[in-house]
């Protein structure tokens, strides 16, 4: 489909078709090249009128067939209209934006629907491009502005007869209004963990079978596979769908944290046990793995278990039965053999449905929502404890503008309606 918008949208459609149309109805008609006089193509074209469309202005629709030589000759002689270009990436969904069409939020969700790689990623920007978090911020915003317009009537028109205890009154909003914010900020960061993936770390001695495992539930080759200890040097990633949720599946350097520091040619498996260390700290879930068939399990990797973590022991096929903690639940399989494999992945979508506990609020799905109503809390948090009205009536101002730079709306218009509409100033 190749989609025109702008004011000579028709026009074009016109040259191209010599036939009138009628808006939102579609036909199926020859285009043809006005310059060369060829066909292009038998095509269904639909026409809309602005303000009534995707972008807010005048736009047509080609859906023609998918050819790379179809699809060259409409464009070539749609880029030879007059006034007629090829659009920047994004610039219809900006344009739409520009037209108050949508907020910044729903058009991120269409940036998150494009990528979704998984079914939860996909709900997740439907929901969003279909207004769930422009819903509940629009609500905050509304709240913080009737509430400053109703400071600045107080500060602005003193002689007014204007109901008493406003600047009183402002206080428990917001209170409400910061708890409201703080309980959304407070969501470990599902959102934002959905649109970029679950990070899984496999974390375990040399030799205990991190890169088969990787392998297997990868279900393909993309680690080294070998009997010489500290083969993999580096963090290597495997991107994987388990029960609709993206994960990163990642494989580390074998643990053996006394050789940290280690100079020449050791230096570089040092490193990769730094690197295995700190993505054990960031990862959202760690898988513990355990060479069944050692002697004795690794407590460099035991030492890290806690509630984010699934242990792991490998090697059943070759007669490992042992059991690393007592306190925590063992999963036994086999890497080569795929023997508890399934058990493995049952326990891995308990953990992660865990992190994505239904939640009556939509999530943050963005660094840039978080730091706007981090930068909104403060500011209200200081508004509780203005000393003067003035002071609290600026603080709020600048929360509006903090919620606002989420969705890309703040209109001070706004506000003066709320104070001549409420306070009825001057009659």
């Amino acid at each position: 489909m190749i989609r025109v918008s702008g004011d000579g949208a028709w026009a074009s459609l016109k040259a191209l078709t010599d036939k009138e149309f009628e808006a939102r109805t579609a036909r199926l008609v020859i285009l043809r090249d006005p310059k060369k006089k060829s066909v292009i193509d038998r095509s269904v074209v639909l026409p809309f009128k602005g303000p009534e469309s995707f972008t807010g202005e005048d736009v047509v629709e080609y859906h023609v067939h998918g050819g790379r030589a179809v699809i060259d000759s409409l464009i070539e002689a749609l880029a030879a209209q007059k006034n007629h270009r090829l659009a920047e990436p994004g610039e219809f969904t900006r344009r739409a934006f520009e037209n108050g069409k949508m907020d910044l939020t729903e058009a991120e969700a269409i940036a998150d629907l494009i990528n979704a790689e998984t079914s939860a990623q996909k709900i997740q920007a439907l929901a969003q491009m279909e207004g769930s978090l422009s819903r509940l911020y629009a609500e905050w915003t509304d709240s913080l502005k009737k509430l400053l317009a109703h400071l600045e009537a107080e500060i602005e028109f003193p002689d007014e007869d204007l109901p008493g205890g406003i600047v009183e009154r402002a206080t428990p909003a917001i209170e409400k209004i910061s708890s409201e914010i703080s309980a959304h900020l407070n969501d470990n960061r599902r959102g934002e963990r959905l649109r970029d993936g679950v990070q899984v770390a496999i974390i375990g001695a040399p030799n205990a079978g991190k890169s088969s495992l990787v392998n297997a539930l990868a279900r393909r080759d993309i680690a080294i596979v070998s009997e010489v200890a500290g083969t993999t040097r580096d963090v290597i990633e495997a991107h994987l769908d388990i029960a609709g949720f993206p994960v990163i599946l990642a494989d580390t350097a074998g643990l053996r944290p006394a050789q940290l520091g280690e100079s020449g040619h050791d230096k570089i498996e040092s490193e990769g046990i730094r690197r295995a260390m700190v993505r054990a700290r960031e990862a959202d879930i760690k898988i513990l793995l355990f060479d069944g068939t050692a002697k004795n399990f690794d407590d460099a990797t035991l030492k890290l278990a806690d509630e984010n973590s699934i242990v792991v022991v490998n090697k059943s096929d070759a007669g490992a039965k042992k059991n690393p903690s007592a306190h925590m639940e063992t999963v036994l399989i086999s890497a080569q053999t795929g023997e508890g494999i399934p058990a493995l992945l049952a326990a891995l979508e308990g953990k992660i449905k865990n992190i994505f506990r239904p939640s009556e609020t939509p999530s943050l799905t963005r660094a840039r929502h978080r730091a706007a109503l981090e930068d909104a809390l403060v500011s209200l948090t200081r508004a509780r404890t203005a000393a003067l009205p003035e002071l609290a009536a600026e603080d709020v101002r600048l929360a509006v503008r903090a919620v606002g730079r989420i969705t890309g709306r703040v209109d001070v218009e706004d506000l003066l309606d709320v104070i001549f509409r409420d306070f009825c100033i001057g009659k």
